[in-house]
């Protein structure tokens, strides 16, 4: 068994075709199916079910994979920390996060960053929910993921660089918009504009609502914050959203944000899987978020 085995392997598993990892590869459908070979003789049994459309992994299979994944990406990590420790500050970061937490969260840490490593390179990859991005983390080779923190996962350290308060996003002309802030029966009495389903920070919402025995009523429901506030500032309904660094002070002529201390803050940060695996770039780059986000929210 060799790394080269496991590394075609899995990424058989990921397109779930021989021939066509053969082709990214640059070589035969028999070479990849060598590799293949060679592992399920090692193992003694069977690692993938051939169907018409391709091939999927066995029980064991999916149990290799999943093994190999993880210590080939964290190998990985540690080839590139050593790599880019020779060569200095030239190498690249890789991030996975929402769609719209790099204006939110990274966008002054990015100029400032690219400022200090003209020659690193930022790669980012768009992730739909905070479960996405410990997915990209253990299977794709990157180096940070930016999330809500939650539950802790397997395999990932996640590390909270700011606590968001919540705010209810009106409209000027409503009447809440002159309170100095919501209290927890006001929320019973709106009609709220839902946070994306299965995502951490609705189930954090979702728990201090039950924990303060509110029940919430609603019909519309979005895919993220910043639709929220659109259709709140459109008048279709209140949206409670975390007060983000620097965008939540002034909502302008049509609308106000205003404080909700009844609700528990909602904690973001970094996930990762290894911090002491992190090449010096990465750190660098995480570092530098912390601190424009801790100077935002000063």
């Amino acid at each position: 068994m060799t790394l080269d085995d496991l590394r075609v392997f899995v990424a058989v598993c990921r397109a779930g075709s021989l021939s066509a990892v053969a082709r990214d590869l640059g070589c035969t459908q028999s070479a990849v199916s060598q590799h293949v070979k060679r592992l399920e003789r090692e193992t003694g049994v069977a690692l993938l079910e051939r169907h018409t459309r391709g091939v999927v992994p066995t029980r064991a299979g999916r149990v290799l994979r999943a093994a190999a994944s993880q210590s080939m990406a964290g190998l990985d990590l540690a080839l590139r920390s050593i790599q880019e420790s020779v060569r200095g500050e030239v190498g690249s970061v890789r991030v996975t996060t929402g769609a719209t937490s790099l204006r939110h969260f990274m966008s002054e840490a990015v100029v400032a960053f690219r400022r200090r490593y003209p020659r690193a390179s930022l790669e980012f990859q768009t992730a739909s929910s905070s479960r996405s991005c410990f997915d990209a983390l253990a299977a794709d080779g990157l180096d940070l993921a930016w999330v809500t923190i939650g539950d802790r996962v397997r395999g990932i350290e996640q590390r909270p660089v700011v606590d968001l308060p919540w705010v209810l996003a009106v409209r000027a002309d409503d009447p809440l918009a002159a309170r100095p802030r919501i209290e927890a029966s006001d929320l019973a009495d709106i009609r709220h504009i839902r946070l994306p389903a299965r995502s951490t920070s609705r189930a954090h919402l979702d728990a201090a609502f039950a924990e303060l025995g509110i029940r919430d009523s609603s019909d519309t429901s979005v895919a993220d914050w910043d639709t929220a506030i659109l259709l709140a500032e459109l008048g279709l309904g209140h949206a409670v959203v975390p007060a983000l660094p620097g965008r939540f002070t002034d909502g302008g002529d049509a609308l106000v944000f205003v404080p909700i201390p009844a609700l528990p803050p909602l904690s973001v940060g970094w996930a990762v899987r290894s911090w002491d695996a992190l090449t010096p770039l990465a750190r660098a780059f995480a570092d530098t978020v912390r601190r424009t986000c801790e100077g935002a929210t000063a």
